[in-house]
């Protein structure tokens, strides 16, 4: 078994969201999942030839570009070459396009369609245990493979200030097929920040985030550049027809 670590997204050498890349490792969902289970870091993804396997130490996952991002730098160091790369996922099968761009890896995907309506605002407020909270927009589910309920807030302050009721936000999650809310602010000139919940632990709390990043772009139809993690991380997204391209460093 052959278990790489790398950091991705990270504004700085050193900095991002940690997944480990498992080549060779445990057969079988119940095996990948305590093989995550214990470890500590964010996520895990299992390369079975051309197909990414996803796993949260809580769960097992259909989509998780920040891992799809690790593995695409294994996968790219494998080939010896920056030819674009194509997998699919295991869960799901949905196909990813996978690209280099001078440091930057960028993974192509689509908006999927959700069933799942957004919650109205004072239901959101609740889950986000802040009584009173006005979006600032109405609330959205939104995919490119892993659905978020995504809420935009007033400012960083607001943003920043946030202390979530977890557990709740884990059962309307699992109750309604949503992988956790995504609170975001603008900061001006297509910068944008934003934070995810979707463990029960406050401090696994994602310091980068893929999809909903992926999800944000669909929904705005635009490239953006997204911060977490207080700025220490940067996802950039941007669109190629209708296909939307997440990416960073790995």
């Amino acid at each position: 078994m052959l278990v790489q670590e790398l950091k991705c997204f990270g504004v700085e050498a050193g900095e991002g969201n940690p997944a480990l890349v498992v080549q060779d490792g445990p057969v079988g969902e119940a095996a990948r999942q305590a093989f995550a289970r214990e470890r500590t870091i964010a996520a895990c993804v299992f390369i079975d030839g051309d197909v990414l396997d996803y796993y949260y130490p809580h769960m097992r996952s259909p989509l998780c570009l920040h891992a799809t991002l690790a593995a695409a730098r294994v996968l790219f160091a494998r080939q010896g070459s920056d030819r674009p790369i194509r997998v699919t996922t295991a869960l799901k099968g949905q196909p990813l396009m996978l690209t280099c761009s001078g440091d930057d890896v960028f993974i192509a995907l689509e908006r999927q369609a959700v069933e799942t309506v957004a919650p109205a605002a004072d239901v959101v407020a609740e889950l986000l245990a802040s009584p009173g909270l006005v979006p600032e927009s109405a609330p959205v589910v939104a995919s490119v493979g892993s659905a978020k309920l995504l809420v935009e807030l007033k400012d960083r302050a607001v943003l920043q200030g946030l202390r979530p009721d977890l557990a709740r936000i884990v059962a309307w999650g699992k109750a309604n097929g949503v992988n956790g809310i995504y609170a975001y602010c603008r900061l001006g000139d297509g910068l944008y920040e934003g934070r995810n919940f979707n463990h029960l632990e406050p401090a696994r709390e994602d310091r980068a985030t893929g999809v909903a990043a992926g999800a944000l772009t669909a929904l705005l139809g635009r490239g953006i550049s997204l911060y977490q993690a207080d700025r220490r991380c940067l996802i950039r997204t941007r669109m190629e027809g209708d296909a939307i391209l997440v990416g960073g460093r790995a």
